[in-house]
């Protein structure tokens, strides 16, 4: 920078502004500056130094709820990250994604070592969190995405228990009695398969929990439950042909993504069943699906772009040394071709 700043024929602090955007600085003299570093083939101060000398990193942590591989399948997830690393981008931040600690004591977890300045946990279990408990011990400012967040989180959340509670009474208003519901992991690890009418797990991921909830909320015990491993086109299908082959086959489904959905959509066309005529489907989150056109699915639309813009806007409220809020993102009920009335026969 002294180079520089010799070349240019300015003073250091002139350099140092030049690059920090700290403080005012003509574009001109800025232009005067850029010309001498590229003479110098000085591309700017080491991110390293900076990083010490503000006692900043830079980098917010993005804690993923499953494998990378898994997680990262999911049009809604990839969504939410497109508004996420947008905003803080332009906040001169970037961000180090994370595997959720399982919670073993011996683990070892970038959650405890890795420099961040904030962390994004995408999806809390209703207790015994791991990742906010190591967020917690380290005192690293953090926001929660669809969960609960503690005292001094920031929370970007959605009331999906209601929006769900909508979708099933949509479907009784139908002539529906026995619906069935296809849901959401309630952890990493699980295999694909039924539950018994009243699941609820212990500990389970917020997004799962409330919309399982929906059902004792709405007075409607489903006829099937079927637990999905993953937000897979695949396991819709698995978890389709289990609900709809079961003793207690339903007439609906309720189906806790638009993914899932549409692999209940393909479960029934394998099984010689038209939807809606003889089984009515809905899903959750709103999202593109133009494979199964002219099939439209009934759903609740959430906009994952602006979800992800509004965590990046917390992240900034922390940083900044402001109580975080809690932020409801709006819901939309959206009726498609995928429901109808129940079939007499079915």
């Amino acid at each position: 920078m002294a180079d520089v700043a010799a070349r240019a024929g300015v003073s250091l602090s002139t350099v140092s502004l030049a690059y920090s955007g700290a403080g005012p600085i003509s574009p001109e003299m800025k232009a005067r500056v850029e010309q001498a570093a590229l003479s110098l083939d000085y591309s700017g101060p080491s991110a390293q130094a900076r990083a010490l000398r503000s006692g900043r990193s830079h980098v917010v942590g993005v804690v993923i709820h499953d494998t990378f591989t898994l997680a990262f399948r999911s049009p809604y997830i990839l969504n939410v990250m497109d508004g996420l690393i947008s905003k803080l981008g332009d906040m001169g931040l970037g961000v180090l994604l994370i595997p959720n600690p399982t919670g073993d004591s011996d683990e070892k977890s970038l959650l405890d070592s890795a420099p961040m300045d904030a962390a994004v946990v995408f999806r809390v279990r209703d207790h015994d969190e791991p990742a906010v408990e190591k967020l917690r011990k380290r005192s690293v400012p953090f926001v929660v995405m669809d969960g609960d967040a503690p005292a001094g989180a920031g929370q970007v959340s959605i009331d999906d228990a209601s929006s769900t509670v909508q979708l099933i009474e949509h479907l009784q208003s139908l002539g529906h009695e026995r619906i069935g519901t296809i849901t959401l992991p309630h952890a990493p690890g699980v295999e694909t398969g039924l539950r018994s009418p009243n699941y609820m797990p212990k500990s389970a991921w917020a997004p799962m929990h409330n919309r399982l909830e929906a059902f004792r909320l709405a007075g409607v015990e489903p006829c099937v439950v079927v637990e999905a491993r993953e937000t897979m086109v695949a396991e819709g299908i698995a978890a389709g042909h289990l609900a709809l082959t079961h003793e207690s086959a339903p007439t609906a489904i309720v189906a806790q993504s638009d993914i899932l959905a549409a692999g209940a959509v393909l479960a029934a066309r394998e099984l010689d069943l038209k939807v809606p005529q003889d089984v009515s489907i809905t899903g959750f989150d709103g999202i593109d699906i133009p494979w199964l056109a002219p099939l439209e699915l009934t759903t609740v639309i959430q906009d994952g772009v602006a979800k992800g813009d509004a965590l990046a806007s917390e992240v900034q409220e922390l940083l900044d040394g402001e109580t975080p809020s809690q932020i409801w993102m709006p819901l939309e009920f959206r009726q498609g071709t995928s429901t109808g009335p129940v079939n007499p026969e079915r």
